[in-house]
């Protein structure tokens, strides 16, 4: 062969080879999008939980202190005063 012969016939192999490479990335970048788009699921699930678990919490301590538990009795007192107040608030308006 000539050497204008090898030089196309090098490119060639060099563009099919980039081609190949170009298609194979293409499919790993599709693979990690999906990758993504179900941890980004998870995630919002897993904080979706959290919350759940954390209104549940603070609801527990709530019942533990008034079942008599010292631990969280200041934060219990709080809260229902806060709660008189705002039913109090309203009480005044309804009565405007």
């Amino acid at each position: 062969m000539s050497q204008i012969e090898e030089t196309v016939s090098a490119l060639e192999f060099k563009i099919k080879k980039i081609l190949n490479e170009n298609s194979r990335l293409k499919q790993v970048n599709i693979s990690l999008q999906k990758q993504l788009q179900f941890t980004q699921q998870k995630l919002q699930s897993q904080q979706a939980s959290l919350v759940e678990w954390e209104d549940k919490y603070e609801a527990l301590k709530m019942a533990n202190s008034m079942l008599g538990s010292d631990e969280n009795k200041r934060e219990t007192k709080l809260k229902i005063n806060a709660l008189i107040r705002e039913i109090d608030q309203c009480i005044a308006q309804l009565s405007e």
